[in-house]
């Protein structure tokens, strides 16, 4: 197919796409009705970020929406920004931008193909079923071709999948290497089946976690869908706040961005509330995806003991155990979630930079974090709380 019959368009709202025209290459696999791989590239999502106001003037994240059509059918399209710092991506390039401003670069604006401060690995690479590698390829291409006409340094796809690593690095784009921890439902039946394939000592430190938890005086909850109310979403935005402050020192989504979720996502999402005397005090938001259940923010008003882990944990465990979900994945860092199941799993990125030297250096030092991720990933697994032969079979 001539590559020169495809047009590239980049589009600063997402209003100007059509919902149907988007997912028809976010999420092909949910146009029967079913969930979508995960919900974080749909129309419905990325438009919340932008009309309340969480992405776009003022943020730092400048939506740049890239989109390929063919004979004026879209094919193809990225959720990419421009962006002016490198906060909410949980891929750390401040040390790229030190060294390239200090030898007397420009590393900001950057272009980003990402879902903002959101560090879930999905599709980047958003292809209509059919058109996948003239779709990457045009995508790819029409990002480096911004930068490059437009004086920009640096292009990152961030939490991208294997297959468009592959796809990626074929076309010259550089590979980082990352992890996280993840846990995976071995087809239990319950928590209990769970429970008893680590070793009996993590058995009993988690079961006595639990015990603790549910002793703050009140009761746990998972609501999804018409189950959660709008107040719920107040208590849960003075969580999210607290957690904000503390974190990142301001948070990253506005509070318009739950009652818009709230109005057009409500069945994506599971929201683990702890109440007492009726009052919520903690929660933790959770996406629903068609495999995974996808932990993103947690916050409190009172601490308990416990009652994190229980929340954020062992709450979206028995969650997707009771709906047949594949894993769970707890978002960025946190060691303390291998003693609770959840084993390091690797997360990938691409790059691009433009200048020969400084990408030359990049990929030297990319090289060697990967072999040192992949050795701390081999050490980490080894300290789970799994017995030896359940992590084998993981491996």
């Amino acid at each position: 197919m001539d590559q020169a019959q495809i047009e590239v368009q980049v589009l600063g709202s997402l209003r100007q796409i059509a919902a149907a025209d988007w997912d028809a290459c976010a999420c092909p696999e949910a146009a029967d009705g079913g969930r979508p791989l995960d919900p974080f590239t749909t129309h419905r999502f990325l438009l919340a970020l932008e009309e309340s106001g969480s992405v776009g003037p003022g943020t730092g994240w400048q939506p740049q929406y890239l989109t390929a059509h063919l004979d004026g059918m879209m094919i193809a399209a990225a959720p990419m920004y421009a962006k002016s710092h490198s906060q909410g991506e949980y891929i750390f390039d401040h040390s790229w931008a030190h060294a390239y401003e200090n030898a007397g670069g420009r590393y900001y604006p950057k272009l980003q193909i990402a879902v903002p401060f959101t560090p879930a690995t999905g599709r980047r690479f958003l292809v209509r079923p059919g058109y996948e590698e003239i779709g990457s390829s045009a995508l790819v291409q029409g990002a480096v071709q911004l930068a490059a006409n437009n004086g920009i340094a640096t292009l990152h796809i961030t939490f991208c999948t294997g297959e468009e690593v592959a796809a990626g690095e074929a076309m010259g784009l550089m590979h980082r290497a990352s992890q996280q921890f993840h846990w995976l439902n071995r087809d239990y039946a319950d928590f209990d089946a769970f429970l008893a394939a680590l070793s009996s000592r993590k058995r009993k430190t988690i079961r006595k976690e639990r015990r603790q938890a549910q002793d703050f005086g009140g009761t746990i909850r998972m609501l999804t869908g018409s189950e959660i109310e709008l107040h719920h979403w107040d208590a849960f935005w003075e969580f999210y706040q607290d957690t904000g402050a503390r974190k990142w020192g301001s948070p990253y989504l506005t509070r318009a961005f739950f009652d818009i979720a709230h109005e057009t996502m409500a069945d994506d999402m599971a929201l683990a509330i702890a109440e007492r005397d009726g009052e919520p005090i903690a929660g933790a938001l959770n996406f629903i995806g068609r495999e995974t259940l996808y932990g993103r923010y947690w916050g409190c008003i009172e601490h308990h003991p416990c009652l994190h882990f229980e929340l954020c944990y062992y709450q979206a465990m028995d969650f997707a155990i009771a709906h047949g979900l594949k894993q769970v994945e707890a978002g960025a860092q946190g060691e303390h979630k291998l003693a609770r199941g959840y084993l390091p799993t690797p997360t990938h990125s691409l790059h691009w930079i433009g200048d020969p030297g400084f990408a030359d250096a990049v990929k030297r030092y990319l090289d060697a974090e990967r072999a040192a991720v992949d050795e701390e990933i081999e050490i980490l697994t080894d300290y789970g709380p799994f017995k030896k032969t359940e992590i084998e079979e993981q491996q």
